[in-house]
């Protein structure tokens, strides 16, 4: 494993993280087998853990506090998210800061987190979701850092509405922020544009998330698949965005060196950025864990490689599904 430092923080953190959204919230997530996946991460280098109060109300949470109290040697950097107060995702242009983060739902929520997890302090604290218009009422900063002062957390990031990296900008160069979480991959380079300048410039720490594109570049899925009941992708793979998601996924498949796999390939891509502190994949199975940790030993992918899969971008909008 290979470490970056975490933008102004100067925390060493593992290239490859860890994301905790599909043990505590998807079919088919078990509390054993999730448990054994990241006791195998920590023995392979990660330290970074990624979680929110919404994934599973807390489950995920509690998963990420026992590990910690099972490794009490080795330092691992704790990151968790807190919901908007309407429970609306993504953010809408019109919600207000009184609909999402007014102060006393930040304090409440921080201290279910903590409690969830059974630990004293969080490394990171994220808003779960974001507008940049919100910088005009600063009320949820200030309760933030009131937080931060009292040793509850000790950095303050946002996690970006999907599709929309331009809407953090603003919220980098205010210099409020430590920290960024944004959908970067193959397919989605637009946070190359504006966002990660920013972040250069302002020294602010870059999480990347749904390296894989919620699966469709780990070549695994098809224009058939379908999940159990109740599995958010059923909601988020509908035909419009599954059908083009398997075709352009395909297309990438005769590029993956031999001897690799789509999902190395796709973890690599990203690696190839310096402005990136960490990856967070999900991964449940210790077969993943192990892949995907393996990415950073095999380093960035060569540049004629990372050159023509530069031109797999896919400019995409939100709409009703892509929440």
């Amino acid at each position: 494993m290979r470490y970056r430092t975490f933008g102004r923080t100067g925390w060493r953190v593992s290239e490859i993280g860890y994301g905790m959204w599909g043990m505590g919230s998807w079919s088919g997530a078990d509390d054993a087998e999730s448990l054994a996946s990241l006791q195998h991460a920590v023995e392979l280098g990660c330290n970074f853990y990624d979680t929110a109060w919404a994934y599973g109300e807390g489950r995920s949470e509690a998963l990420l506090g026992q590990l910690v109290r099972a490794r009490p040697q080795a330092r691992l950097y704790t990151a968790t998210k807190i919901p908007p107060k309407n429970l609306q995702w993504p953010a809408r242009a019109t919600d207000s800061v009184e609909d999402t983060y007014p102060p006393d739902h930040i304090e409440r929520k921080v201290h279910e987190s903590l409690e969830h997890a059974g630990l004293d302090s969080f490394d990171l604290m994220q808003l779960h979701v974001w507008q940049d218009s919100w910088l005009a009422d600063d009320r949820w900063y200030k309760r933030l850092d009131e937080l931060r002062s009292q040793g509850l957390f000790h950095a303050i990031g946002i996690s970006l509405n999907r599709w929309e990296p331009w809407n953090g900008v603003r919220a980098v160069r205010s210099g409020l922020i430590d920290a960024v979480q944004a959908i970067y991959n193959i397919f989605d380079q637009n946070p190359e544009d504006e966002l990660f300048p920013a972040c250069a410039e302002m020294n602010v720490a870059v999480i990347a998330r749904v390296p894989f594109d919620e699966g469709t570049l780990t070549g695994t899925l098809t224009k058939e698949s379908r999940w159990p009941e109740g599995d958010w992708r059923n909601t988020y793979f509908v035909p419009e965005n599954l059908i083009p998601s398997v075709e352009r996924a395909d297309a990438l498949k005769p590029l993956a060196p031999e001897g690799s796999t789509m999902a190395e390939m796709a973890l690599r891509f990203i690696l190839n950025n310096p402005t990136v502190s960490t990856i967070i994949p999900g991964m449940r199975k210790l077969k993943n864990v192990a892949a995907n940790i393996a990415a950073s030993d095999k380093g960035p992918l060569p540049e004629e490689l990372h050159t023509r899969l530069r031109a797999h971008r896919w400019e995409r909008r939100p709409a009703s599904w892509s929440q």
